[in-house]
Order: structure tokens, then sequence, then C-alpha cells
């Protein structure tokens, strides 16, 4: 076996027993040994995020840490697995080498490629033999949409809702149409803003977000993305804005217009300093 092989191994063994010894009855850690699956599972789910936004900054110092930190938590629920006699962290590994094996034909099958020879064909390939591999698991067929995580981000469920739907044509032919029914949701939402139906607001400003995820699937725009990005934008130029007066604490002392002022100073600014980095990078 590659030395550099062995090396990975070796040091995964060493987390594993790093999780045994935390989880130790005698001689752990109390806090690690007071979870459960449950307890953790937020854990999980912020240190994705984590990984996403390391990514989403260009860290790979901090990409490197996130995904240690997101290796931890497979390593931890593994381990409560275990200590229940239900599986081990070598049953998760096995079990995700063989699917993406199977899943993969066009890569290991004797056969060569089979026609997948573009992403979208494998991709294609690849939803075809995971609804074949859940049809042969499942006694009784599930709908179409019940095996869509509902702790999935909001905006992120609903596309995958939709591209679910989509399968069976139910669906916009094209973006405009679903552009026409945006300002349909808009105006139901002015409606119930009018009337102060906190409820109704509610309701109709989530059949809003609902369309304007159906519009960015559309455009293929992931949506949570996008506004990821318009959240780093606006911590960008506020802390631009910060730094143009003496302390934060004066922003509260300016007036609506002079913040205003101090915004669009910001954008320019960051707008020239776009402009400089794509004439340095040409």
């Amino acid at each position: 076996m590659p030395s550099r092989i062995q090396d990975d191994l070796d040091q995964l063994d060493t987390l594993l027993k790093i999780m045994a010894a935390l989880r130790n009855p005698e001689g752990g850690c109390p806090w690690d040994l007071e979870q459960t699956f449950r307890s953790i599972a937020p854990y999980t789910l912020e240190e994705a995020y984590e990984v996403v936004d390391a990514i989403e900054r260009g860290n790979l110092d901090d990409l490197k840490e996130e995904l240690g930190d997101l290796l931890l938590q497979v390593v931890f629920h593994a381990r409560m697995a275990e200590e229940q006699n239900a599986f081990q962290f070598r049953d998760v590994v096995e079990g995700i080498s063989a699917k993406m094996i199977r899943r993969h034909p066009h890569v290991f099958s004797d056969h060569g490629g089979g026609g997948t020879d573009t992403p979208a064909k494998v991709a294609a390939s690849w939803e075809e033999i995971k609804q074949a591999e859940k049809a042969a698991k499942e006694a009784k067929p599930k709908g179409l949409l019940e095996d869509v995580p509902v702790v999935l981000p909001s905006l992120t469920q609903a596309v995958k809702l939709q591209k679910r739907a989509a399968k069976v044509g139910f669906d916009w032919s094209s973006a405009k149409p679903v552009l026409d029914k945006f300002e349909e949701e808009m105006a139901e939402l002015r409606e119930a803003t009018e009337a102060q139906d906190a409820d109704h607001m509610e309701e109709e400003f989530g059949d809003l977000l609902f369309v304007l995820a159906n519009y960015a699937r559309h455009l293929k725009i992931d949506p949570d993305a996008a506004l990821r990005r318009a959240n780093q934008k606006f911590r960008n130029r506020f802390g631009a804005m910060e730094m143009m007066v003496a302390t934060p604490k004066s922003l509260a002392d300016m007036s609506l217009e002079e913040l205003e002022a101090l915004w669009v100073r910001a954008k320019t600014l960051e707008k020239k300093a776009l402009e400089k980095a794509t004439k340095t990078t040409v």
C-alpha cells in the first residue's frame, strides 16, 4: 500500500481512538459522554455551514480546519452508533464507497461510459440509479417529495421540492411565467399588508420566496448561494461605513440621509477596488 494512503489511514485511526477515549465512561470527557445524536445534530449542521463559509471566502486554511471539524462530526455520530451496536465507522465508509462505485458505472464499470459523457448525462444517470436503489429498498414506494429533508435551508429545500415536481411535468415551461407569478404573489402580499393580517402576511411572504426560488431555478441560479453573496456584500459595505467614522457607535448619531451617503460612498469604493483588481488580473 502506498505510504501516503497508509499515512492517511493512520491519521484517521488516531482520530477514531481520540473519540473512543472521549466517550469512555472511565476517564472520558463529561461533555462528550452526555451527548446524543439529537444534541450533536445542530453542531453537525453548523460545521457544514462553516465549510461552505470558508469556500465562499476562498480561505483554504479555514477550509482545511472546517473540514476537520465536519469529519469529527461523522466520527462522533459513528462512535455513538457503535456504542449502541448499530454500526461502526467502517460501515459508514464501506457504504459510501460502494454507493460511489455503484452510481459511477461510467468510471468503474467494465462497459465504459455508456452514454454518460457530459456532466448533465452523469447527473441524470446518478438520479436514475438512486431512484432504482430506493425502489428496491422500499416495500412501499414513498411519495415523490417525502425524502426531501425538512431540515434543509428553506431556499434549498424549495428548489429540491420544485425539481422533484418538475420530473412529472409539474413545472413552468420557462422563466417568464414564473416572473408573472411573482407579480401575482407580490400583489397578494401587498393586500395582506394593507389589511395588517400578520398570519396572512407571513403566508404570502412565504409564497413570494417560494416563487423567487423557482425563478432562480429556471435561471440556473442557486438562491441560497445568491443570498449568501448578498449577505457578504452587505457585510463588506457596512464594514466600510464603520471605517469611515470614528467608532461604530457614532453611526447611531447620524441621520438616515448621512448614513445613505456613507452607503453610496462605500459602494463607490467597492466598485473602484473591483475595477482595479480586474485591471490587475488582465
